[in-house]
């Protein structure tokens, strides 16, 4: 069976773009919908090169029943794929919302109007209880109590969309668990680099910088849903796929602070000298900083949670997501960081 055509939920966010492009480049190429909240951009960088017009746009309430099935129902879809998600430092109920009520809304609609796959973007997150990973694999254990409600609620909601697969009733469904994403169209990752250089701050250090991290390039995280949404349809492969979840990275662990200083070298940013703040000392001025931005009704610049993320060793094995997935980082770190920088500057200009 070919994949005829895919609907993207949360097409118009930074993920969902780098969807469109890489599904865009498949061919024969299949019939692109997006469902999102928001419409997609005006104007696209000149990274992207899809045709917008040419994408079929759903505006609607992902907790909607009414307008998830109406998005279904236009479409005849052959594959979903899920990676609406909000983005870090929201409230809880925000979470709840979207990343359970609406991707259980998601799975009943689907399965209800005979849709054949949902690949759900999940987070390598998930199994991170603020101890060092090393080396994880899809047998390492989500803890029972996570390191914050972004990841709690994107483990339940990939334990929905795992227990929905079903050879039986032919729905098939699978989760990618990307970490550290980046890329154009981030808003965050790179965009916050760039801020702390201009602000002079990036001499400081949390840690000492020993603990290996994965990022991952968008544009790779993107071909990865592309192979799974293919090879669900593939009756020879699903049994080795559906049901399953997937780490998915760069495959090039790096000291946390080394992707930093290669964003601010390319801006001209570069230190002689730092300035290292250990780890029991930060987290010490993370609940000063959450103390008295509460006070001054700000939002804190540095609280424990950051210091944890910064000071974990967290990287992971994606010997299955190449195995199986036939998954390979087809755009490097360097290469990416650079991508990145270049649509700062044309979209700040």
């Amino acid at each position: 069976m070919s994949l005829d055509s895919v609907l993207l939920i949360g097409g118009a966010g930074f993920l969902g773009l780098h969807l469109i492009q890489q599904f865009w480049e498949v061919s024969p190429r299949p019939q692109i919908h997006v469902f999102d909240v928001r419409p997609l951009p005006e104007t696209l960088a000149t990274y992207f090169t899809f045709d917008r017009d040419a994408i079929v746009f759903h505006q609607g309430d992902l907790t909607s029943e009414t307008d998830v099935k109406e998005a279904i129902r236009t479409l005849g879809v052959s594959v979903i794929v899920h990676s609406a998600s909000p983005m870090h430092g929201l409230a809880q109920e925000v979470y709840e919302k979207v990343n359970i009520h609406g991707t259980r809304n998601l799975l009943k609609c689907a399965k209800a109007m005979k849709v054949k796959a949902v690949v759900y973007t999940s987070s390598a997150g998930v199994i991170f209880n603020g101890q060092d990973i090393h080396n994880a694999d899809e047998s390492w254990p989500i803890p029972a109590v996570a390191m914050d409600g972004y990841n709690e609620t994107k483990a339940i909601a990939e334990e929905m969309v795992l227990k929905a697969n079903s050879f039986e009733d032919d729905f098939l469904t699978v989760a990618l668990r990307p970490a550290g994403i980046f890329g154009p169209g981030d808003r965050q990752l790179v965009p916050g680099l760039r801020a702390v250089a201009r602000l002079g701050q990036s001499k400081f250090q949390i840690g000492d910088n020993n603990n290996l991290f994965d990022w991952t390039y968008a544009g790779n995280v993107a071909d990865a849903h592309v192979l799974a949404a293919q090879k669900l349809l593939q009756p020879d492969l699903v049994s080795q796929i559906g049901g399953e979840a997937f780490f998915v990275t760069n495959d090039a662990p790096t000291y946390f602070w080394t992707l930093a200083r290669t964003v601010w070298k390319a801006d001209g940013h570069i230190q002689k000298r730092n300035i290292v703040l250990n780890r029991p000392v930060a987290i010490v001025a993370g609940h000063l900083s959450v103390f008295f931005s509460k006070l001054l009704g700000k939002e804190p610049g540095l609280t424990p949670f950051r210091v944890k993320i910064v000071c974990a060793s967290r990287y992971h094995n994606i010997a299955k997501a190449k195995r199986v997935l036939g998954y390979t980082p087809n755009v490097g770190l360097q290469e990416g960081i650079q991508f990145t920088l270049d649509w700062m500057n044309e979209t700040e200009q």
